[in-house]
């Protein structure tokens, strides 16, 4: 009896110190979890037409950092998040919300399309703007929008994307002696005369057209047949262009639908740009190859753009949420970083 009793005795020492013990593991990793969650830094990641870029909601992120050190870290698509590049939405006083964007390479560029449409599905779908009609402060200027969600995660968005800008001086262009808008002009931008201009059945003239950020525009026959991881860079970094170049080779399919790809400053290829396609709409109707509104085909999917040559480019397109995450890199950052 006496037996039994110890025998039970010690099972329950020995269940009460094992309840401790997980208990105070439990506690331990609350208060780790806490301290991460604490340090770390919260995101959004999103896409427009695959045009993927890591979101900060400065709204709700107060934390510190330079984003131009951030950007490259997130970006990148092996040791980071991946994407396309970082973007800050932040409060505004003079529109609904302001965006600032940074490419993979972390430089600051003035404006992306499909990037302000998810900045507007972020406002709307946290609470801070009604859907319908609202106004996204960018480097550009601010810029008008219409947001109509489709669900939690996904928004539907028309977006003014203002007038194009097509002086040399506002692209820029280094060349003193051109003082017309660049349409179709002939160009050594692209090099000698290659194997791949027969393929793809090249125009090399060129088309320069500024949405707030610079493009230049040419077009083929088969946009599958263009090296554009060879050709892209070289183009980008030309001296032609001081503050490098968005570059973009289009395939015309009728009046109506035209087909792209995009090697984008500070990122390489993309899967969209809105920008870009905003552009080519200016571009066609200047060289009189597409109509007043067209289908642009990316890689990612589609956008609608029109441009009436008077007023402003609007452009129609998704914004989709992928996932929202904690960024546990910051802390080597916080030592030496600035506020963004």
């Amino acid at each position: 009896m006496i037996g039994y009793w110890l025998k039970h005795k010690m099972i329950l020492i020995t269940c009460q110190v094992v309840s401790k013990c997980i208990r105070r593991r439990s506690e331990a990793k609350v208060t780790q979890g806490e301290r991460i969650s604490h340090k770390g830094l919260s995101f959004i990641k999103m896409h427009g037409l695959g045009n993927d870029y890591i979101y900060i909601d400065r709204f709700t992120e107060s934390v510190s950092f330079d984003p131009a050190v951030l950007a490259p870290l997130l970006a990148d698509r092996h040791r980071g998040i991946g994407g396309d590049g970082l973007i800050l939405v932040e409060p505004s006083n003079k529109a609904t919300a302001r965006m600032r964007m940074f490419n993979a390479d972390g430089s600051e560029s003035e404006m992306c399309g499909n990037g302000v449409r998810c900045v507007g599905h972020i406002v709307v779908s946290r609470g801070y703007a009604a859907a319908g009609d609202l106004t996204i402060e960018t480097g550009r200027g601010v810029l008008g929008m219409t947001v109509s969600p489709v669900s939690s995660k996904v928004s539907q968005v028309r977006v003014d994307m203002g007038q194009p800008l097509l002086q040399p001086d506002d692209i820029p262009v280094n060349s003193a002696s051109m003082t017309d808008p660049i349409v179709d002009a002939t160009s050594s931008v692209l090099g000698d005369h290659s194997a791949w201009w027969d393929s793809s059945s090249l125009d090399s003239r060129m088309t320069c057209v500024s949405m707030g950020n610079p493009h230049v525009i040419f077009y083929c026959g088969d946009t599958e047949k263009v090296p554009l991881e060879m050709i892209g860079p070289l183009v980008e970094n030309h001296t032609f262009f001081p503050h490098r170049v968005n570059v973009h080779f289009v395939q015309c399919k009728s009046r109506d639908r035209i087909k792209m790809v995009t090697w984008e400053r500070g990122s390489g290829p993309t899967q969209a740009c809105g920008t870009g396609a905003s552009a080519v709409c200016v571009a066609g109707r200047l060289t009189g190859r597409t109509n007043e509104v067209i289908q642009a085909e990316l890689p990612g999917g589609e956008l609608e753009l029109s441009w009436d040559m008077n007023g402003p480019v609007f452009m129609s397109g998704p914004a989709e949420e992928v996932f929202l995450g904690v960024w546990q890199g910051l802390d080597s950052l916080l030592s030496g970083s600035h506020g963004g």
